[in-house]
């Protein structure tokens, strides 16, 4: 008897829509991961930077002047970069990897996702403008939003 099974990009989604669960900003809850022939490398969430008050505790640190489609939190490191700062950090190789998104890059994470040369950005939800997005399609790296509707299926 078939068992079925859902498909990678389903699995390392899922990952990614848990790792959003730790997330600090209480602006946008954001996960990340970062996967090379089909093993995860690095895992990243959107948080103040290490030993820094997260915005849970102290809230979220925004330009109030700023019409509030252009505010974000100054505090928080995004989820991509966090994925990209630990590869860094800890000597794992990133060139030609996928990353795994609850949300489309904005477009200073799309700029480090192309530096620290991703092959492929797979992302669940729209988030922001698509300079990000199309920053990323100018580049060569492949892009596309993540279809719930293919969530099972193998691979």
């Amino acid at each position: 008897m078939a068992m079925d099974r859902i498909s990678r990009d389903a699995m390392f989604m899922d990952i990614a829509l848990t790792l959003a669960e730790r997330s600090t900003c209480t602006r946008a809850q954001v996960g990340a991961v970062l996967v090379r022939d089909n093993r995860i490398i690095t895992t990243g969430y959107a948080g103040a930077p290490s030993s820094m008050p997260h915005c849970l505790d102290v809230g979220c640190d925004v330009k109030s002047h700023l019409a509030p489609e252009d505010q974000h939190c100054l505090r928080t490191v995004h989820a991509e970069a966090n994925v990209i700062a630990f590869a860094a950090k800890y000597g794992i190789k990133t060139e030609g990897a996928t990353l795994y998104c609850t949300h489309r890059p904005c477009e200073n994470c799309s700029k480090l996702l192309i530096n620290a040369g991703i092959r492929e950005v797979i992302y669940l939800s729209e988030y922001g403008d698509r300079a990000g997005l199309d920053l990323l399609v100018r580049a060569g790296v492949r892009v596309r939003s993540f279809d719930r509707t293919l969530w099972n299926g193998s691979d």
